[in-house]
């Protein structure tokens, strides 16, 4: 199976990694737009348990607009996904979604130019973690 992200290993809970990861983004240009609680949503609708888990929809209004420029269609892949996920006591999987992988399936190079900055920048944000 092909890596579909850029993964780190972070030592704290849940809400100090959240608070480092949206501030790491930031700093990059993104927001958070969107906060899904999986643990919460899986129990509240199907009554199963699971592990702390949260996917965040991160967006960078400049990238974004570029992106929607080269290619309208792109909305049906922003935003860009963030998952949080607790795999030990306080220990905290960062996954950031891959743009260049996101992208394979568009055949546009102002997009694949695009997707290289995009990684770029979520790359630096995911090092500032570190």
């Amino acid at each position: 199976m092909e890596k579909l992200g850029l993964n780190s290993k972070l030592a704290g809970d849940m809400v100090s990694v959240q608070q480092r990861v949206t501030e790491a983004l930031k700093a990059e240009g993104f927001g958070i737009l969107s906060e899904i609680d999986m643990q919460s949503t899986l129990k509240s609708k199907i009554g199963v348990d699971f592990r702390p888990y949260k996917i965040l929809g991160a967006c960078n209004p400049r990238f974004a607009h570029r992106a929607l420029n080269a290619a309208p269609e792109i909305g049906l892949l922003l935003p860009c996904n963030v998952t949080l996920s607790e795999v030990a006591p306080n220990t905290v999987e960062v996954s950031l979604v891959d743009p260049l992988v996101m992208m394979q399936m568009i055949d546009n190079e102002d997009i694949k130019q695009l997707a290289d900055e995009v990684r770029e920048a979520l790359q630096r944000a995911l090092d500032s973690l570190s």
